[in-house]
């Protein structure tokens, strides 16, 4: 059986911040010490399975959305800014990842299309954008 840990960890913190609850906000919310909710979400333990099931009543979800990372499948954008959170994808051994089909939909994204990937270090943040639309900026 594939191990999940990596995939819960990821999951719950997806979850907290598209929810806007801080850790300690979590924490108290469902009854456990804020660094309880930073072991499972930096995947040092993993929450029981009645506190998976109170996080599934607060998210809005199913337990085996939070086991198989499928809350995605409910992915929205926000209101205010256009900003969406699209899943979990995992890292093959070669580096390759799956862009899930709502994003690929959202940015006209198609088999053959260039790709630009872009980090910053220090938000540990990566960012990828179609080349189409820098050479759309650079041009104008």
């Amino acid at each position: 059986m594939k191990n999940r840990k990596g995939t819960i960890g990821n999951t719950l913190r997806c979850l907290r911040m598209k929810h806007k609850y801080t850790m300690e906000e979590l924490a108290k919310v469902i009854g456990v010490s804020r660094q309880s909710v930073a072991k499972w979400e930096n995947n040092e333990s993993l929450p029981d399975l009645l506190k998976c099931s109170d996080l599934a009543n607060l998210y809005g979800i199913t337990v085996d959305a939070i086991i198989n990372g499928s809350f995605a499948d409910n992915s929205e954008e926000s209101e205010d800014d256009g900003k969406y959170i699209f899943g979990i994808v995992s890292v093959g051994e070669r580096g390759q990842i799956s862009l899930p089909k709502k994003s690929r939909i959202v940015f006209d994204i198609h088999a053959g299309d260039s790709l630009l990937v872009l980090g910053d270090k220090k938000k540990e943040g990566i960012a990828i954008v179609k080349v189409d639309i820098i050479k759309d900026i650079v041009t104008k």
